[in-house]
C-alpha cells in the first residue's frame, strides 16, 4: 500500500465494505529505543487544532510520508475503523537494500505473535500506549 496519506484516505474511502480493525507495522526509529525494541500503540483519535491539521495536510501534499499525519488526515476524514493500532519495531541505522538488523531479525516471532493477537476477533487485551491527535505534536 502506498504510504502517502492522501492515497490511503482516497483508498478507504473506496471501500465497499469497512475493516473492523485497522493494524499497521511500522518501522520508526525513535531516539529512546534500541534497536529492536517493540512498542504496540492504539489510536484513540481526537484532532489537534487546526493549524497542525493544515500542517499535516501541507506535507502530505508534498509528499511527506508520516505515521503522525496519516493518523491525523485519516481522523479527519473520519476513515478509521473504531480500532486502529501500530505496532513499532526500531530498525536501527538505515542501509540500501532489504536487509534487517539481527536484532529485529530476532524479534520476528515476537512481532509475529503480536501481530497475530490483534487480528484475532474480540477485545484487545494486551497493553498498549495510548495516542491521540490533540496531544500528539506536544513536546
Amino acid at each position: 500500500m502506498n504510504w502517502g496519506p492522501i492515497a490511503i484516505v482516497q483508498y478507504f474511502q473506496t471501500l465497499e465494505i469497512p475493516f473492523d480493525r485497522v493494524i499497521f507495522l511500522v518501522a520508526l526509529e525513535r531516539q529512546e529505543r534500541k534497536i529492536g525494541d517493540i512498542s504496540v500503540y492504539q489510536w484513540l483519535g481526537k484532532l489537534p487544532d487546526e493549524q497542525q491539521i493544515q500542517a499535516c495536510v501541507g506535507d502530505a501534499a508534498t509528499g511527506v510520508i508520516s505515521v503522525e499525519n496519516l493518523l491525523v488526515i485519516g481522523e479527519f476524514f473520519k476513515i478509521w475503523p473504531k480500532e486502529v493500532f501500530l505496532v513499532d519495531v526500531e530498525p536501527g541505522p538505515e542501509q540500501a537494500g532489504e536487509h534487517l538488523t539481527d536484532e529485529v531479525k530476532d524479534k520476528i516471532p515476537e512481532i509475529l505473535r503480536i501481530l497475530e493477537e490483534l487480528t484475532l476477533d474480540g477485545e484487545v487485551l494486551m497493553e498498549t500506549e495510548k495516542l491521540q491527535g490533540d496531544t500528539l505534536f506536544e513536546e
